[in-house]
């Protein structure tokens, strides 16, 4: 079973169209990555679909990193459970 972080990676790559080496925790969604807003709400919906969770009004804003993704993903994970 993959990580989440392995998860939430290989969306990242598919989402922004780019390759799967190419991301890391430590790239901007943004500056590195080249995401727009429109790809950030792609990449959110399609992070609720994987995880089966449901991201706040303004969470893919908080995102910035494929890190800040992992947490988020973490984060609505842990409060689905409870």
């Amino acid at each position: 079973m993959s990580t989440v972080k392995e998860r939430v990676i290989k969306i990242v790559a598919e989402q922004l169209g780019v390759k799967e080496e190419e991301v890391n925790v430590d790239k901007a969604l943004v500056g590195d990555l080249g995401a727009d807003d429109e790809d950030l709400y792609a990449l959110e919906s399609a992070l609720e679909e994987e995880f089966e969770i449901e991201f706040g009004e303004y969470d893919s804003h908080k995102m910035g990193t494929v890190q800040g993704a992992v947490h988020l993903v973490e984060y609505h994970r842990a409060r689905r459970q409870d």
